[in-house]
């Protein structure tokens, strides 16, 4: 089990939070840096659409709405003394280009969550699919990179593995299920992603997930090179 968390204005809040996790059995963090304050949602302003978070574990704290207790002032220090701190295992979650990666990395990450935050924060951000060659590139050899974002079917965890990820997280999917049918909705989710990569692999030739490769998906510029070396 791992404790998905922000860095919180008072940091002392942070690392109760932390240990509390860490009592509880959790084995590591994930620590979210691409929320310093919600983003702007116009549909939302005209509905008055409510933003407000009871988050059960932050209760004690009073707190309900995540703007109120977010940090603003993170620093890639912060890595380094969160894992000190706490002795747990960190996962930063929402980087999206190589430079952010080799920092956390220098910093402390012992693992990386690609992710766009579900493309509800920042616009004009890159899906996930398209941010993880480089990053990949720049750390994959030194830490495990994962990735989250758009996977909708099990082609997409396929095209994900190829690309260099080492776990493919989901989650509106796995939302959805638990709306319609609770636990036994995850699972039935869980079941086809699971039935449609493997029929994927089994197409693709690759008999296990270790014999998938970058060979196995191609880029738009890829063919567009290869017409030009044939033209």
């Amino acid at each position: 089990m791992w404790f998905q968390m922000f860095l919180c204005r008072d940091r002392n809040m942070t690392i109760d939070l932390a240990l509390r996790a860490k009592r509880s059995g959790f084995r590591a963090l994930v620590l979210t840096v691409d929320y310093p304050t919600a983003s702007l949602k116009y549909h939302d302003i005209k509905s008055q659409y409510n933003y407000v978070y009871p988050i059960v574990n932050y209760n004690p704290y009073n707190v309900s709405e995540l703007n109120n207790f977010v940090a603003k002032d993170c620093i890639w220090k912060d890595i380094q003394w969160l894992k000190e701190t706490t002795g747990l295992p960190i996962v930063i979650k929402g980087i999206l280009t190589a430079e952010d990666a080799r920092l956390a990395v220098d910093n402390g990450a012992d693992a990386i969550l690609v992710s766009n935050h579900g493309g509800r924060q920042l616009d004009g951000s890159p899906a996930t699919l398209e941010a993880l060659p480089e990053i990949v590139k720049e750390v994959g050899r030194e830490i495990d990179v994962y990735m989250d974002g758009g996977v909708r079917t099990g082609a997409d965890v396929f095209k994900a593995l190829a690309i260099g990820a080492k776990v493919v997280f989901v989650g509106r999917p796995v939302c959805w299920g638990l709306v319609c049918n609770g636990s036994d909705g995850v699972k039935q989710v869980l079941d086809i992603l699971h039935n449609e990569l493997d029929n994927y692999m089994t197409i693709a030739g690759t008999p296990t997930v270790g014999d998938i490769t970058r060979n196995h998906v191609r880029y738009v510029n890829d063919y567009r090179n290869h017409l030009k070396s044939i033209l």
